[in-house]
């Protein structure tokens, strides 16, 4: 007789001796185990054939992989998102009943758990009566980072488990633990190395095979939980109330606990189905699940950018400033020497301080040591002239943002640099194509704009000049992704990609500050919209001058939705010398207070100073309208950027908008937002604000996609 009891692409069931048998993940094709459609269906399968064997005395669950299971299939919460509350809960419930199945096998059960058990992955595990865990391994229940919480009985089994307050802390945090905490929380029973991991669960599956004990415990996993405690829930509300508006899973998930912990497992279970079928129909459900889609879309496009690209063992960066001493330490950091270039000793010795202080932010975080320290320092070398360049596979030009100058010192030092290598220039407002004229070899050319702080902001955006060939541009995705940043290939236009759509956003500001806006109400609702800080704010970090040299650039650029034909307060407050936080005085006005931190003072001298370029009297607007004031033009030019070509794709406007502006996760980008709220009411709203300016008209793709009721992001789940 076979030993094999079930097979499928998924898993498979074997018998072992001693009456025990052997549930083994291991998903045909792929390098990791999902608890998609397939292996839950496999999953039933195979719990039908353990319930109907007769004799058996145990199981092993395993992993063949080298980790047990890394969670669901995300890529299928977009349909099932989208169908009603009642669907969900229904779909949520048959999965949940598959592993209770497993859960109430007639025999104790072991789970031995290799790498990484995350989300369903861990949720299975807690069915087992006993789990042994490697010593490498990690658990956990990241749900809320995608704007749900458990839902396959994670929310039930872990507080009977673990106790409420440890269970909610996994739950909220939504982090992963290592074995040794996983342990000590009593998630898992033992640890053992993963070279020794199969045999250790067998040997605990013999131990608790001789006697009885397990079965008293399962009882007891199928009552009420322990530890629901007032001082563990209401600081965990107080402290989660203030996000719930826009990220309601946190604290959905705290109320879930506390109303299902006095119930038995299987009413708790009921409660978790209907609870996350509601969570799974909010927006910020949808706008999450979608930032993760988009993330999968440019890994998979870098990872087509790394087959394609030249390698890179030499780095060199032009400009030792604030900005080139940055991006010299993100990439000696990780991995790629550079030649750090300056005209003065001084502009060097500014940039190498720029680095070790960084360095030594790492090493006082606890982040590096001395030794790695030392090593990414002595990867920094510092030159006055070209001698090395020879043998340089990638230049960074960080130089002063002047067309002029870059182009005079480009093609001076493309006469140092061997034919194949590429020069890439850190621009935020020249042209490509411009600064590109004066260079020989054009095709190995191309931009790279890096957004500050460096080392801290992780897009790039990589610009394809017009003769740039495709394997430089591969070669720069490449080089900005090892530097632990995602490259987005944007086409060469007036502020690329990100600072476009901004712009488009501040205009939306300043027309609304022409026509009687308050500064305070303005930020106010912004900040509730979501944005980290309100746009009077952000100017003020930016700094009135630098602003707007970048507005008048980008304007000057789209007329026909940007024009500002009157005097704008951006413009007007830099002319007063009011240029924000560096000098303490903008929209607002700033002081240090004892650490050295700035405070924000509303200015009781703005509004007359303001006065001279209001056309109407200040006054309060609903806030409905602040938000279409601000948001309508980010989305017109958010979709007119798509449909030019400046990227491809939904998923390369809103990844880097999340990326790069801090856009509000919960609405997950411009157009994810614009879906959400459903394109016929945004077209709509646009045609109530047409009057206002080319800025408020929907593009002919809006529109279009408005009409057949579709959306941005193919599956949206609004």
């Amino acid at each position: 007789m076979s030993d094999l009891m079930f097979s499928g692409q998924a898993l498979a069931v074997r018998r072992l001796p001693s009456a025990f048998a052997e549930l083994c993940f291991d998903r045909a094709g792929a390098s990791v185990n999902t608890l998609d459609a397939l292996a839950l269906d496999e999953l039933r399968q195979a719990v039908e054939a353990l319930h109907a064997e007769s004799g058996l005395r145990g199981l092993l669950i395993s992993s063949a992989k080298p980790d047990f299971i890394v969670g669901a299939d995300i890529f299928e919460f977009t349909a099932l998102f989208s169908k009603t509350e009642d669907e969900i809960a229904r779909h949520n419930a048959a999965q949940s009943a598959v592993l209770t199945a497993l859960e109430d096998l007639p025999f104790l059960s072991v789970a031995a758990i290799p790498g990484m058990a995350l989300g369903g992955g861990l949720e299975l595990a807690l069915c087992a009566d006993s789990r042994v865990l490697a010593t490498d391994g990690q658990l956990g229940l990241p749900e809320v980072n995608l704007g749900i919480f458990p839902g396959l009985g994670g929310t039930v089994r872990l507080p009977r488990l673990a106790g409420v307050a440890a269970a909610l802390d996994w739950i909220v945090s939504g982090k992963p633990r290592k074995a040794d905490a996983a342990r000590d929380e009593g998630v898992v029973d033992l640890l053992a190395p993963s070279a020794g991991l199969r045999e250790a669960a067998l040997a605990r599956l013999q131990e608790l095979a001789a006697g009885d004990s397990w079965q008293a415990l399962r009882v007891t996993r199928h009552g009420a939980a322990t530890g629901l405690e007032a001082a563990t829930i209401e600081p965990l509300r107080a402290r989660l109330a203030p996000q719930a508006r826009h990220l309601p899973a946190a604290l959905a998930a705290v109320e879930l606990v506390a109303a299902s912990a006095p119930l038995d497992r299987d009413a708790a279970l009921s409660a978790e189905s209907r609870a996350f079928a509601r969570i799974a129909r909010t927006p910020a459900a949808a706008a999450l699940v979608q930032i993760f889609l988009n993330d999968q879309a440019l890994k998979k496009q870098g990872r087509a950018y790394a087959k394609a690209a030249a390698p890179l063992r030499q780095a060199a960066v032009l400009g030792a400033g604030i900005m080139g001493g940055g991006i010299a330490y993100t990439s000696a950091v990780r991995g790629v020497p550079v030649l750090l270039k300056d005209i003065a000793a001084p502009a060097l010795e500014l940039g190498q301080k720029e680095a070790a202080q960084l360095l030594a932010r790492q090493v006082t975080a606890g982040r590096m040591d001395e030794a790695k320290a030392r090593a990414v320092q002595e990867a920094i070398v510092l030159t006055l002239d070209y001698a090395a360049f020879g043998r340089v596979d990638i230049v960074v030009e960080a130089i002063v943002e002047n067309l002029g100058v870059k182009q005079r010192v480009l093609a001076e030092m493309e006469r140092e640099l061997g034919d194949e290598a590429i020069i890439v220039s850190n621009t935020s407002s020249l042209s490509i194509a411009e600064i590109g004229s004066a260079l020989a070899r054009p095709q190995r050319f191309a931009g790279m704009h890096f957004f500050n702080p460096v080392p801290v902001m992780p897009l790039v955006e990589v610009i394809r000049g017009p003769q740039t060939d495709e394997r430089t541009i591969a070669t720069v995705a490449h080089y900005a992704a090892t530097m632990g940043k995602t490259p987005v290939v944007v086409s060469d236009c007036a502020g690329f990609l990100v600072n476009r759509i901004l712009t488009a956003y501040f205009v939306g500001f300043l027309m609304l500050l022409r026509d009687g806006g308050d500064i305070a109400q303005i930020d106010r609702v912004m900040e509730d919209f979501g944005w980290p800080m309100g746009p009077a704010v952000l100017q003020d970090v930016i700094g009135m001058d630098t602003s707007r040299h970048v507005v008048d650039c980008i304007t000057a650029a789209y007329p026909q939705r940007m024009a500002l034909d009157f005097r704008y307060a951006i413009a007007h407050l830099a002319e007063l010398g009011r240029y924000g936080q560096k000098n303490g005085k903008g929209f607002y006005r700033y002081q240090a207070d004892e650490r050295g931190r700035l405070r924000r003072e509303a200015d009781p001298e703005l509004e007359s100073l303001l006065a001279p370029i209001r056309r109407q009297a200040p006054r309060a607007f609903d806030p409905a309208e602040i938000v279409d004031r601000l948001m309508l033009p980010m989305v017109v030019e958010a979709a007119t950027c798509l449909e030019e070509g400046v990227v491809q794709t939904a998923a390369e406007v809103d990844s880097s908008l999340v990326l790069g502006v801090g856009f509000p996760r919960h609405w997950g980008g411009a157009l994810k937002y614009a879906d959400l709220v459903g394109l016929p009411d945004i077209v709509a709203r646009c045609g109530q604000y047409r009057h206002l300016g080319g800025g408020y008209r929907a593009t002919p793709g809006m529109q279009a996609l408005a009409q057949r009721g579709a959306a941005f992001h193919a599956g949206n789940a609004a």
